[in-house]
């Protein structure tokens, strides 16, 4: 017997990443060594005290039960004080709701405000939930925002119509080109926004995987942000906790209330435990600078960064040093999945530029977060392969 899927699902592309994983088991079934230098998965490990307030929580009965739809109201305050502590932003626990990673926030809050046929304005190339996950899924139209290198991966609000848009997503520090925007460019995107009464969804999940001295702004630091937009965030990247899945959106009144309505017919809210450890996590925030283990992790992956762009650089290829992100966004001089195919014959696995949209053609997705002798064979095969 054989079923139809639904007509939004029949309209996903295919999901290229998926079948990067497939051949990525193949490969590893082989038993060739293959190096992934392909998710955006950090290798380093959270940090003591997560471990340890994880073990105390989780063995604790009482946080085993349901939490609140928005999320517990000792998480929320933590989130609250930590937006005044970072970005110095000034919140209210009701302008937070609590997330199973921004993932999911990023591709529920669409259900709450896109009707069938809503444009959503998507960047291109993008991370693959805000036009799949978030639009398509809601039957919404996905309208490409070109991230263009000549503009230095900053969409150009002037060339964009806006008619009949609903809803905008914006992620900076980017994946996938590790571009970065000052608060210059977030206020055309505010000013661009409430102009034309669009929805503005802004994913800063790598806020703080930054170097150089480099800090990453809010969008809620704008002024009249707070009229328009919601901000996405995760402890993933932070403090090593992808699989934990805990994150939160905070922002407009309304855009929260209406995300959180979705999401209490959907779950029941991120583990009590999981709150607790996150709250524990964000009160090491004692000052506007990294607390001292993040600034240890970033100084890691800042030596990895040099390594791998000062080799890719001598190999021929063109890419800068990203100053946020744990990602390359090289220049592969080609079509990006023949590149990608021929280093998995090689052992190494990259990401091809073309899985995040049109505009990602001839571009490729090379991530750090390997150790760093592993990255130095990494290049040394992408060295033999052309």
């Amino acid at each position: 017997m054989s079923f139809e899927y639904a007509d939004r699902i029949n309209r996903l592309p295919p999901y290229l990443f998926a079948e990067i994983e497939k051949i990525i088991k193949e490969k590893k079934s082989q038993g060739v060594d293959l190096i992934s230098l392909s998710i955006g998965d950090p290798d380093l490990p959270p940090p003591s005290f997560i471990l340890e307030t994880l073990k105390r929580e989780a063995s604790d009965p009482k946080n085993h039960n349901y939490s609140f739809s928005q999320g517990e109201p000792d998480f929320r305050e933590a989130v609250v004080g930590w937006y005044k502590t970072r970005f110095n932003v000034d919140l209210q626990q009701d302008q937070v709701v609590a997330l199973l990673g921004s993932k999911e926030g990023l591709a529920n809050i669409a259900r709450a405000f896109i009707n069938p046929s809503d444009h959503v304005l998507v960047p291109d190339p993008a991370y693959p939930v805000y036009a799949n996950g978030s639009t398509i899924l809601c039957d919404g139209m996905a309208v490409p925002m070109p991230l263009l290198e000549e503009n230095g991966f900053l969409p150009n609000f002037e060339a964009i119509d806006a008619r009949q848009v609903k809803m905008m997503f914006l992620n900076y520090p980017n994946n996938p080109t590790a571009a970065t925007i000052d608060k210059k460019h977030l206020k055309q995107a505010v000013d661009f926004a409430k102009d034309n009464r669009i929805v503005l969804c802004y994913d800063n999940a790598y806020s703080e995987i930054t170097y150089d001295g480099y800090q990453a702004p809010s969008i809620l630091e704008i002024d009249g942000a707070m009229d328009v937009a919601v901000e996405f965030h995760s402890l993933s990247k932070t403090f090593n906790m992808t699989g934990d899945r805990i994150g939160f959106a905070v922002g407009n009144k309304q855009l929260v209330a209406g995300l959180t309505k979705i999401k209490s017919q959907i779950d029941s809210g991120p583990p009590v435990y999981t709150q607790k450890v996150a709250v524990k996590a964000l009160s090491n925030y004692t000052g506007h600078q990294p607390p001292e283990f993040l600034q240890r992790n970033n100084q890691i992956l800042q030596e990895r960064r040099d390594l791998l762009v000062n080799t890719l650089c001598q190999i021929g290829y063109k890419c800068d040093k990203p100053k946020a992100t744990f990602y390359v966004w090289v220049n592969c001089r080609g079509d990006s999945m023949k590149f990608a195919t021929r280093l998995l014959d090689v052992g190494v696995a990259v990401t091809p530029g073309v899985g995040f949209g049109k505009y990602g053609e001839g571009y490729a997705r090379i991530t750090f977060t390997q150790p760093k002798e592993r990255i130095a064979e990494a290049c040394q095969r992408i060295a033999s392969a052309f």
